[in-house]
């Protein structure tokens, strides 16, 4: 596990003893601690939680207009709350920050709601405008609503305003060069944010299948009428820097099965049995955990289930600041992680397996938008999934869905002390995939008993798509689980609770 402790820093037990001190009596004080108590806002009022919904409107925005790619937005989810955590760490006891290790705690006469929610709020906005730029004003009137002056940029340390500047723009700087060529700086890359530099090339063409077992990419649909096949997305992404983990390669797991085995068979048959008989409720869950339009992705699914808990559990703003740290830093390094087993395995997906297995065979499967469920040669075959994004365009194993939900419902569950969950979700059959309201089914309701059953749910949802065979799922969760682990221990050491 990988710790990044802060410099020698504490405050007297001398001091703490008398920052209760003053010329009021006792039962002010009292009645002053009682009256800040009452007014701590909790829930969906608390500012940590108003900046979470603050970083999924800025991912779904990202979505729309730069389509799906979750590294990225894991990415820039992570290093928010990490900017959140830090700022906020200065205005707590035993909180050790990531990144501002040369930002002075401040003192505990100074440790107030007040200045956390300034704090937070100059490092979440300085950090949210660097990373979804292009929704800087969005981002302004959040902190306009808030009464906070966004133009201010001192980077006074004795103040929180300078705090929260000083810890976005040595984040923003800490990270530039982490690997993942978000400045384009990497030789080659001609000014294209996320170039690959590594110049993966798919040992497969679109149309020239040399390697079954390897990963082969796919046309989609342009939406004018013509096709385009995709190439692989971020494959560079096991080379940028975690957060908790020592390496990308750190829990890989062992290979997928490969074709002639007899599990693979089996998985494969598993695939297509389930879309032969697909209900109502699989294709909801396939769609509510693939998203659509403005889709927040893997890191912002998970993040919205936090928020679920915050307002469950009635958090207060520490709770949010210390639970969204936890779960985005685990999604961020899981998402590493998946890619390190995707690049390293570049395992062939579904769509081009059942095409191997079953081509000449007939079998009963979707057959499009608008065409329904009928009879096909197993060439014809393909996922449940809209033509402009037929499938995911990177290699298959592990499940990025499976890698990401086990580790942050493991993170969850560690966080809160249970595995209960309770969220719920209604989703309108069809709306995701078809194209014809007449091929819409019925309003399925979605319910998460617990944490472990929803990551679950997420991991079968892609093998009910026809995303992934069944390896890909249970290689994923596990995986997702070892990460969310291993940033536990990384949470306690930042937290202070754990040497």
């Amino acid at each position: 596990m990988k710790i990044k402790l802060l410099s020698a820093y504490a405050l007297s037990l001398l001091l703490l003893t008398n920052c209760g001190s003053s010329n009021v009596d006792d039962s002010q004080g009292q009645k002053d601690e009682k009256q800040t108590v009452k007014e701590e806002k909790r829930g969906k009022e608390n500012v940590a939680y108003i900046w979470g919904a603050a970083a999924l409107e800025g991912t779904a925005r990202d979505t729309d207009r730069f389509k799906p790619r979750p590294t990225v937005t894991s990415r820039y989810l992570g290093l928010t709350f990490v900017a959140i955590f830090d700022a906020w760490s200065r205005y707590d006891e035993n909180a050790i920050p990531v990144y501002a290790t040369d930002i002075e705690r401040r003192p505990i006469e100074e440790h107030t709601i007040e200045n956390k929610e300034k704090a937070i709020s100059y490092a979440a906005y300085g950090a949210l405008c660097e990373y979804y730029y292009s929704d800087s004003a969005y981002f302004q009137g959040i902190m306009a609503d808030l009464g906070f002056d966004y133009s201010n940029r001192t980077i006074d340390p004795s103040t929180p305003e300078g705090i929260g500047n000083l810890v976005a723009k040595k984040i923003i700087e800490e990270r530039k060069n982490d690997g993942s060529n978000q400045y384009a700086t990497h030789e080659g890359s001609n000014g294209v944010q996320y170039f690959d530099y590594t110049n993966y090339k798919p040992v497969n063409e679109v149309e020239n299948l040399k390697d079954i077992n390897r990963w082969q990419p796919k046309y989609f649909d342009d939406g004018k009428g013509g096709k385009f096949a995709p190439g692989c997305l971020t494959p560079h992404w096991y080379l940028v820097d975690p957060i908790s983990m020592d390496s990308s390669s750190q829990f890989r797991p062992g290979p997928p099965p490969l074709v002639g085995s007899d599990q693979l068979k089996k998985e494969l048959e598993e695939v297509v049995s389930i879309q032969e008989n697909m209900s109502d409720h699989d294709k909801a869950l396939v769609e509510f955990m693939r998203d659509g339009p403005k889709s927040v992705q893997q890191a912002g699914h998970w993040l919205k289930f936090a928020q679920f808990i915050s307002i469950r559990d009635n958090h207060t703003l520490d709770e949010d600041v210390k639970m969204y740290f936890l779960v985005e830093v685990t999604a961020m390094d899981a998402f590493i992680a998946s890619w390190d087993s995707k690049m390293y395995y570049d395992f062939a997906r579904p769509y081009a397996l059942v095409h191997e297995y079953y081509a000449g065979k007939e079998i009963f499967g979707w057959a499009g938008a608008g065409k329904g469920f009928k009879k096909m040669d197993g060439s014809e075959w393909q996922p449940y999934s809209p033509a402009t994004f037929l499938c995911p365009p990177f290699p298959s194993y592990t499940s990025g869905h499976s890698t990401i939900s086990g580790g942050c419902a493991e993170a969850l569950k560690l966080f809160t002390g249970s595995d209960e969950f309770g969220d719920s979700a209604f989703v309108h059959t069809g709306v995701l995939t078809e194209t014809d309201p007449a091929f819409y089914g019925d309003t399925v309701l979605l319910k998460f008993p617990t944490f472990t059953e929803a990551a679950e749910m997420a991991g079968q949802s892609r093998v009910m798509g026809g995303y992934h065979i069944q390896a890909d799922n249970v290689a994923g969760l596990e995986l997702g689980r070892d990460v969310a682990r291993n940033a536990w221990d990384f949470y306690n050491v930042h937290i202070g609770t754990s040497k």
